[in-house]
């Protein structure tokens, strides 16, 4: 109810205002933008490989009927025509040379009927092509490629949270020669784009033997400046007293970070845990230097390796990207609260 009452809301008591209608069609206008594209993949996915270089393209997963033939091996398409006496007839193009299509009337197939194919009209049927999405685990090596974005995922999120609390809790609770120094260093890698350091990464990775190893994409993301100065800024907002309690109390420092400080950052944990995902699942450029090897691919380099310079077969293309987008499109929906609140939090100070 309270979402049916936020979305008829209205600044007039019993009218719309002029300022509900410009507000309520820049939502429709963005809504449209934003999710018509990703709608469209999503049928597109379901549909045959014929159907989608059918032109013009239709958003819905229609496929052209076709029929066995007496006498004659396989199934042929379906045209509607115009009838000789009027109105239209289904036939079934048996063979076409240019513009001139050779079709037979399924019920009689021996006689033969030159139409052009100007005149004739695809016969087609809503068809879901579910075979796109269960083909994939028998044809490809479709589900290493999805254990290994997990894999990199899941290891490289946990890390990246152990490492970057750790530094954001010095950074925050503890007062050193240097601090603002080293803060500052830290932020001011923000600056410089991720493409510049991509060959001293890649000459380390090869160094240290990380070659065509999930470890090689792991390890050097795992530290993020974005992740530290979130952390930190919210760590700020956690009172002094109860760290020095603790201390009075002769709690060691490792426990006072992960039983005290640890659960009272969970709002902007659950942030950067949030971002770390998109970051892991939807990186390309690393793990296209650091692996080569097709048996270690992620998912972003097996759609990139799908497409063949001569052939590529969209229809399993399309499902491997819808794959793809779930798991990320599923950990934002059930998890963005977390960011607007942790996001806020951390900025109190």
């Amino acid at each position: 109810m309270a979402i049916v009452k936020m979305l008829t809301a209205t600044k007039g008591r019993k009218r719309l205002h002029w300022t509900d209608v410009v507000s309520y069609l820049y939502l429709v206008v963005g809504l449209f933008v934003m999710f018509a594209p990703v709608l469209w993949l999503v049928m597109s996915s379901f549909k045959t490989e014929s159907a989608i270089a059918q032109f013009p393209p239709t958003f819905m997963p229609y496929s052209q009927k076709s029929v066995p033939i007496e006498g004659r091996t396989g199934e042929f398409p379906l045209y509607n025509v115009p009838a000789a006496s009027g109105g239209t007839q289904t036939l079934a193009q048996i063979s076409r040379i240019g513009i001139v299509a050779t079709m037979v009337d399924p019920a009689k197939p021996e006689e033969k009927i030159k139409v052009n194919i100007k005149d004739r009209e695809p016969v087609t049927e809503l068809e879901f092509a579910w075979g796109n999405y269960t083909d994939l685990f028998g044809k490809f090596t479709f589900g290493k490629y999805l254990w290994n974005s997990v894999f990199i995922t899941v290891i490289a999120t946990l890390i990246t949270l152990l490492f970057n609390s750790m530094a954001a809790f010095a950074l925050s609770k503890y007062r050193f020669s240097g601090q603002k120094a080293v803060y500052l260093l830290i932020i001011g890698t923000l600056m410089i784009p991720p493409t510049i350091i991509l060959v001293p990464v890649f000459l380390v990775i090869n160094e240290v033997g990380l070659l065509n190893s999930l470890w090689g994409v792991i390890l050097p993301a795992v530290a993020t400046p974005t992740g530290v100065f979130l952390l930190r800024q919210y760590m700020l907002t956690i009172p002094d007293e109860l760290i020095e309690a603790a201390r009075m109390d002769h709690a060691s420092e490792w426990r006072i970070y992960w039983r005290i400080v640890l659960p009272l950052s969970a709002p902007a944990l659950a942030v950067l845990a949030i971002f770390s995902v998109m970051w892991r699942w939807n990186d390309f450029l690393l793990p296209l230097i650091v692996l080569s090897q097709n048996e270690v691919f992620t998912l972003q380099l097996a759609l990139n390796s799908f497409q063949g310079e001569l052939n590529t077969q969209w229809h399993y293309l399309l499902a491997m990207t819808v794959i793809t987008l779930i798991p990320v499109t599923l950990v934002f929906a059930f998890l963005q609260r977390y960011i607007t609140t942790g996001i806020a939090s951390a900025g109190v100070k």
